[in-house]
């Protein structure tokens, strides 16, 4: 199985997901020319790629999505209420409906030799979700864009091998920042972001043995650093209520315009 971020971050997000028979995208917020060069990077292409999931249709999940649909036909997979805002937004363009076919929280869709399912998260969008991805033995997850976690968010991301966790702000940065006061209000809410410091307490809750690879993801421009998302979350698992350091696992950081290592587990 494999697993490459494209790009992540609040300016843009494409992650690609495949194994040896099934090429997959999860989100498309980056342009088709990015999307295209990133896949060259590791010898694949657009035509290579099966069907894109969305996880919601804010614009930087969204913004190539029309175009991929239109020049490559790729089938496109969101939950009723995602597609719906997709359809309602016109700076995406025209889709034929046909490409469109529904997901549903909990309920696994098989494309090729991978099952994906859907998982709803908390975040101000019209239905949301992250996804776990797996291909035999071996699974892994993308979770971003969530303002809070429960024991149902847990239950889905353990035992991964793999796992893609929003890391977006740093909350004092925030609070000091530019942003206007209702933005970070809703930056901060139960339907916003994760925080660095939350990113490594949800971290902490599905750490084991056999987690191959954690990568921190959905850094906000403004209001976070590479380094300080790392710091951050490392210093929550070392000092967290767990049995493991943070240097008993590869944890990197999803560069916000820049293709990541193709992971392979």
């Amino acid at each position: 199985m494999k697993l490459c971020s494209l790009a992540s971050g609040s300016s843009g997000n494409c992650i690609f997901a495949g194994s040896e028979e099934t090429s997959l995208l999860f989100d498309a917020g980056i342009s088709g020319k990015r999307v295209e060069q990133g896949l060259n990077s590791f010898d694949y292409t657009g035509k290579d790629i099966q069907a894109v999931f969305v996880t919601h249709e804010h614009a930087d999940h969204i913004s190539g999505l029309g175009v991929l649909a239109r020049r490559l036909g790729v089938p496109i997979y969101a939950t009723e209420g995602t597609i719906r805002a997709i359809k309602n937004t016109s700076q995406v363009g025209k889709i034929p409906d046909s490409l469109f076919h529904p997901v549903y929280a909990d309920r696994t869709v098989q494309i090729g030799d991978m099952e994906i399912e859907p998982f709803s998260i908390s975040h101000d969008a019209a239905e949301p979700v992250g996804y776990r991805i797996t291909n035999g033995s071996h699974s892994a997850a993308i979770a971003t864009d969530m303002g809070t976690y429960t024991d149902y968010t847990v239950r889905h991301l353990q035992f991964c091998d793999t796992l893609l966790l929003e890391a977006n702000h740093d909350i004092r940065m925030l609070e000091m920042g530019r942003y206007p006061y209702p933005l970070k209000v809703r930056i901060m809410s139960d339907k916003g972001h994760l925080s660095n410091e939350a990113s490594g307490r949800l971290l902490c809750q599905v750490l084991h043995d056999n987690l191959k690879y954690i990568v921190l993801g959905h850094l906000s421009a403004e209001n976070n650093y590479p380094a300080l998302a790392y710091e951050t979350v490392c210093s929550e698992v070392t000092a967290g209520d767990n049995p493991y350091r943070a240097d008993d696992f590869p944890i990197s950081v999803a560069g916000r315009s820049s293709v990541g290592e193709l992971l392979e587990f």
